[in-house]
C-alpha cells in the first residue's frame, strides 16, 4: 500500500511539473501535438501506477522523453514557420465578407451545427451579422461582425472619455498577506493596517479579499465568520 502511494505521488508530481513547463493552456486550446502528448502521457503514467513489477524509473523515462521532445518541438516552432504550420496547422477563414466558405468547412470537417454553436457562444445568432469568421488551430472560431452589428463604443460615437482603467493588485488572499504584491503596489504594512482599522478590521486574518488599484480605490471583503 505504501509503495503504491509513493509511486502514485511521484508520478503525479512529475506530470504536474512537466505539464507546467509546457505552458498554460486549457484543454480546448491545445494544439494537436499537445493534445496527443497529453493523451499518451496519461496512458504511460497509468501503467507504472498499477503494475508494481515495472521499476519506477522505467515508467518515468518515457514520460520525461516525451516532455523533452515536446519542449524541443516548441522551440523549433518558434524558429520555423513552416514546421509550425505542419504540426499545428493554419487558421482557416470559414466566413468571408458574410459568405460561408463551404469548401473550407468541408476540408476542416466543420458542420453548420458546430459553426452555429460557436457563434451562439459569442452572442451571435444571425449569420448575416458576421463579416469574417476564422477557425483557429485550437478549434475555436474567432468572429468579426459587421461594424453596424458591433456594440457601440465611445470611439465609434466620437466621444472623448477619460482612460480610467486600472489593474487591481491583490494584497490579501483569504487571510494571507501577499508581501510581494504589497511591495509592488508601493504601499507599506502601516498603510494596510490603517486601511483595515478604518473598516473595523483588527488583523489580516479576518480579511477574505483586499485589493487596491492605481487610483487608490480599495476593495475589502471581510471573512464571513469574522463579521
Amino acid at each position: 500500500m505504501t509503495t503504491a502511494l509513493f509511486r502514485t505521488m511521484i508520478l503525479y508530481l512529475a506530470l504536474m511539473v512537466g505539464l507546467r513547463l509546457l505552458g498554460k493552456r486549457q484543454i480546448g486550446e491545445l494544439e494537436p501535438s499537445e493534445l496527443v502528448l497529453t493523451l499518451i502521457i496519461s496512458d504511460l503514467a497509468a501503467v507504472p501506477m498499477q503494475d508494481f513489477g515495472i521499476p519506477l524509473v522505467n515508467g518515468l523515462l518515457p514520460i520525461v522523453t516525451l516532455l523533452c521532445l515536446s519542449l524541443l518541438l516548441s522551440f523549433l516552432n518558434l524558429k520555423s514557420i513552416r514546421l509550425r504550420s505542419l504540426l499545428c496547422g493554419r487558421p482557416t477563414t470559414i466566413i468571408r465578407d458574410g459568405k460561408l466558405q463551404q469548401k473550407e468547412m468541408a476540408q476542416n470537417r466543420l458542420t453548420v451545427d458546430e459553426l452555429l454553436e460557436q457563434l451562439r457562444g459569442q452572442g451571435i445568432s444571425d449569420l448575416s451579422a458576421v463579416k469574417y469568421a476564422i477557425l483557429e488551430t485550437s478549434g475555436k472560431v474567432s468572429v468579426f461582425p459587421y461594424t453596424k452589428e458591433s456594440p457601440l463604443t465611445p470611439s465609434a460615437a466620437g466621444m472623448e472619455v477619460a482612460d480610467n482603467v486600472s489593474l487591481p493588485v491583490l494584497l490579501i488572499n483569504d487571510g494571507r498577506l501577499m508581501e510581494r504584491n504589497l511591495l509592488a503596489s508601493g504601499h507599506t504594512r502601516q498603510w494596510l493596517a490603517s486601511q483595515l482599522r478604518q473598516r473595523g478590521i483588527a488583523s489580516v486574518d479576518q480579511v477574505f479579499l483586499f485589493t487596491v488599484d492605481d487610483g487608490e480605490a480599495v476593495v475589502c471583503v471581510p471573512k464571513e465568520d469574522a463579521t
